[in-house]
């Protein structure tokens, strides 16, 4: 049995990386013992084939494009991301949030100047949802509103 957890973790890690934990979830319903499932991840990541840091590097590869640190930090979490690897990671996305920011927002509404308090607070909201900080919302959107 631990052969074929094995052989599934690998189909798994070859699509993707994977954190420990997303990798545990997708085989405990294969495995009769949780114990087996330990023991393949922890031969994985004496291989060098489960890696953390890979993880990180590929979701915030994948997503900097589209999202702010917030929202790129808390998937990371909830990928069973170490608290200490999200905080590596948070230096070099908050170094360039507001350029990633500003393409959103480009992106999204065109450069076009809000029309007063509602369409303001509607961008405002919009770039919140994808994770950006406040202040750096109000940096882009002052940016071309004149402000």
């Amino acid at each position: 049995m631990a052969d074929s957890l094995r052989a599934r973790a690998l189909r798994y890690l070859a699509r993707r990386e994977h954190s420990r934990l997303e990798l545990a979830r997708k085989l405990a319903p294969h495995a009769e013992d949780p114990a087996e499932v330990e023991r393949v991840l922890d031969e994985l990541e004496q291989r060098g084939w489960l890696s953390e840091r890979r993880v990180v590097e590929q979701v915030v590869h994948a997503r900097r494009a589209r999202f702010g640190a917030r929202r790129i930090g808390r998937e990371l979490l909830e990928k069973g991301i170490s608290e200490e690897g999200v905080a590596a990671a948070l230096p070099g996305l908050n170094s360039g949030e507001q350029e990633a920011a500003r393409a959103v927002w480009l992106r999204k509404f065109g450069g076009r100047q809000p029309r007063g308090p509602a369409e303001r607070a509607r961008q405002v909201r919009f770039l919140q949802g994808r994770g950006f900080d406040l202040d750096v919302i109000m940096k882009v959107i002052k940016e071309y509103d004149g402000n």
